[in-house]
């Protein structure tokens, strides 16, 4: 073998030593810094908490959730009647009812009645009892958040298809998702509101849905249906709101999860709103007509 050879297989080798070893630095900086974020900056109270530590097993969920209510689901369906579920929604309701009481009171006596700054709250990472108290509220929520997703699958077995919508999915599937993440990091502090708001329209809402599940002899009760979307739509206001005034005051919370939260908060007000308008005002006026 001459020399240029030798010398050219050198600098093919050495080249190729260097992009292996570059994409193998590249790729163990990703990993490092992926587990840096995930296990580092975690809250280490709730780090070990049921489905807290990993997010495998909610995205299992949720993929598993997407997969039966618009696939599996109808097609299991198709022909067959729709399921009553009388007792099951009215057992359901009743629980949902009870744990959104037990998450709003939580929430109030965890901090935001008597401890916490409406204008910029911190999390509180401490072992102090009314910090852990409101980071058990959290985890409380994302599990309320999880067991939700039957709402879906009632209305799938139950052939209320037109129930399932987008609005109804993208909600479903993303409050988990926040849940977990504040549960997770942010287990406390300023982004709690929502929660605790979110937890008091849901008291009403089921026991709204609990009055609709006892029969038709119980619907000249529900007039106030309509009422329903318009508290979510004023809850979001508020919580926009709410957010909005870490862009002003700076009390160590971190201002990316607000923007985060704000923009999709958002994006489901306007959701909402057109949700309202198409049911309730254009319909109203179609009939008026």
């Amino acid at each position: 073998m001459s020399n240029a050879t030798a010398e050219n297989d050198l600098t093919v080798n050495t080249f190729g030593d260097s992009i292996v070893k570059s994409d193998f630095l590249g790729i163990s900086y990703i990993t490092n810094s992926y587990n840096n974020f995930m296990n580092r900056t975690v809250d280490p109270r709730t780090k070990e908490w049921f489905l807290v530590d990993n997010p495998l097993p909610l995205l299992l969920i949720l993929t598993t959730y997407l997969a039966f209510c618009t696939k599996i689901g109808p097609r299991i369906m198709r022909n067959r009647k729709p399921l009553k579920l009388t007792e099951v929604l009215m057992v359901y309701n009743v629980i949902q009812v009870i744990v959104s009481i037990i998450i709003f009171h939580e929430g109030l006596m965890g901090g935001w009645l008597f401890h916490y700054n409406y204008k910029c709250q911190p999390v509180d990472y401490s072992d102090n009892p009314v910090a852990r108290r409101m980071a058990t509220a959290v985890w409380y929520y994302y599990m309320c958040k999880i067991i939700e997703l039957l709402d879906t699958v009632f209305f799938v077995l139950r052939k209320k298809d037109n129930q399932v919508s987008f609005l109804h999915l993208y909600h479903h599937t993303l409050m988990p998702v926040c849940a977990w993440i504040g549960v997770k990091w942010l287990p406390g502090g300023h982004g709690t509101l929502l929660g605790v708001i979110n937890s008091f329209v849901h008291i009403v809402m089921y026991t709204y849905y609990l009055l609709a599940a006892l029969g038709p002899q119980y619907q000249k009760y529900l007039w106030w249906k309509k009422y329903l979307t318009s508290m979510q739509i004023i809850q979001f206001i508020i919580i926009i709101a709410h957010a909005s005034q870490l862009f002003i005051y700076d009390c160590n919370y971190p201002k990316i999860m607000i923007a985060i939260l704000g923009l999709n908060t958002v994006f489901i007000l306007v959701l909402f709103t057109m949700f309202y308008i198409n049911s309730y005002v254009r319909n109203t006026k179609v009939k008026a007509n």
